[in-house]
C-alpha cells in the first residue's frame, strides 16, 4: 500500500486509522472538508466533501487504497444522513472503482439495516448496499460503540456521573452493547486493506465482552467513587429530549443515538469479526481504569 486516501481522517476513528497506517509504512492522504495542520512527512491533506463527486475523484486519484470513515449523527445545516451515508458513500465507492483504486474499506456500524424506520440506521444500511454494488471487493467494517482515551462514549458518561447525583438511563439502560476499542478498529482497517481473504466481506467488530448500558454506568460510578441514582427514561420521553439537544452546538444526545439504543448493539451470530482478522480485543475495564476518580458522594 503505497498511498491510502482516508476520508474523515481527522475524526475520532479517522485519526487512529491514519496513525496506524503511517506506522505500517503507508503514505496517507487525509481527505476532509476542513483540513488541519499535519505532522509527519507521511501525511498529506486534501479538501474533499464526499457529496462532491469531483472532489472525491481528485482525492482518490493515484491512490492504491481508500478508507471511508465519514459519519454524521445529526442532520442539519444542509446535511442529511442520506447525503453522507448513501450518496457520499456511493461516490467514494464508485469513483474508487472508476479510478482503479485496488482496495476499499467502508466503515459502517453494527445494526445498519436498510429496512429500518430510523433515518440514521436505514441510511447506514442502504449505504452498505450501495457500496457493495459499486465496489464489490470492498471490505465493510461494522463496529459497535467505540471507546478510547479521547472517546465521546465513556468520557460523556463519566462527566454525567461526576456532575449529577441522578444519571438518566434511556430505556432503563437495558440495551446490551459490546464496546470495541478504537485502536482495534483501526488495526482491523490496516489488516483488512491488503488481505485477499477480507475482500467482499462484512465484519461485525465487537469488543471482548457485552454489557448492558446500566452495567457500564455502574462500573464508571464505582471507578469514580460516586453513588448515583439511576433514573429510567422511557423512549417516548427520550426522543423529544434528543430533538431539543440537537439544537445545541455539540449535542449531548441525538435522535440517532436513541434509535441505536432501541435494540441490542451486538455482533450478529456467525458474523466474522476481530478474531477472523487475528486481533485480540482490548477490555473495557482497562479503559475504565484510566478515568479520573473522585471522593465518594452520599446516595440520594
Amino acid at each position: 500500500m503505497a498511498l491510502v486516501t482516508v476520508f474523515g481522517g481527522t475524526g475520532f476513528l479517522g485519526r487512529h486509522i491514519t496513525e496506524h497506517l503511517a506506522r505500517d509504512g503507508a503514505s496517507v492522504r487525509i481527505a476532509v472538508r476542513h483540513p488541519a495542520p499535519l505532522q509527519g512527512d507521511q501525511f498529506t491533506s486534501v479538501t474533499a466533501d464526499i457529496r462532491d463527486e469531483s472532489a472525491v475523484a481528485a482525492a482518490v486519484a493515484g491512490a492504491d487504497a481508500a478508507v471511508n470513515a465519514v459519519s454524521a449523527y445529526v442532520e442539519g445545516a444542509g446535511i442529511t444522513y442520506g447525503d453522507v451515508h448513501e450518496r457520499g458513500a456511493g461516490n467514494v465507492a464508485r469513483l474508487c472503482e472508476q479510478q482503479g483504486v485496488q482496495h476499499l474499506v467502508h466503515i459502517s456500524g453494527i445494526g445498519a439495516d436498510p429496512a429500518s424506520p430510523s433515518r440514521y440506521i436505514g441510511a447506514r444500511g442502504r449505504g452498505d448496499l450501495i457500496v457493495r454494488e459499486a465496489f464489490p471487493r470492498a471490505v465493510i467494517l461494522c463496529p459497535s460503540v467505540m471507546f478510547g482515551l479521547d472517546d465521546a462514549f465513556l468520557n460523556s458518561l463519566a462527566k454525567i456521573v461526576m456532575l449529577s447525583p441522578v444519571v438518566p438511563l434511556i430505556g432503563g439502560g437495558r440495551t446490551r452493547l459490546q464496546p470495541v476499542h478504537v485502536g482495534d478498529v483501526a488495526e482491523a482497517v490496516a489488516r483488512s486493506l491488503p488481505s485477499p481473504d477480507a475482500e467482499s466481506r462484512t465484519y461485525d467488530l465487537g469488543g471482548a465482552k457485552a454489557y448492558s448500558l446500566r452495567e457500564i454506568v455502574e462500573m464508571i460510578a464505582a471507578r469514580m467513587g460516586r453513588r448515583c441514582r439511576l433514573l429510567s427514561i422511557p423512549f417516548g420521553m427520550a426522543y423529544p429530549l434528543a430533538r431539543l439537544s440537537e439544537l445545541l452546538p455539540a449535542a449531548p444526545l441525538t435522535v440517532a443515538q436513541v434509535d441505536l439504543l432501541r435494540d441490542d448493539n451486538l455482533p450478529g451470530a456467525g458474523m466474522p469479526g476481530l478474531a477472523e482478522l487475528g486481533i485480540t480485543p482490548r477490555h473495557l475495564e482497562d479503559a475504565l481504569a484510566q478515568l479520573p476518580t473522585s471522593s465518594p458522594s452520599p446516595a440520594l
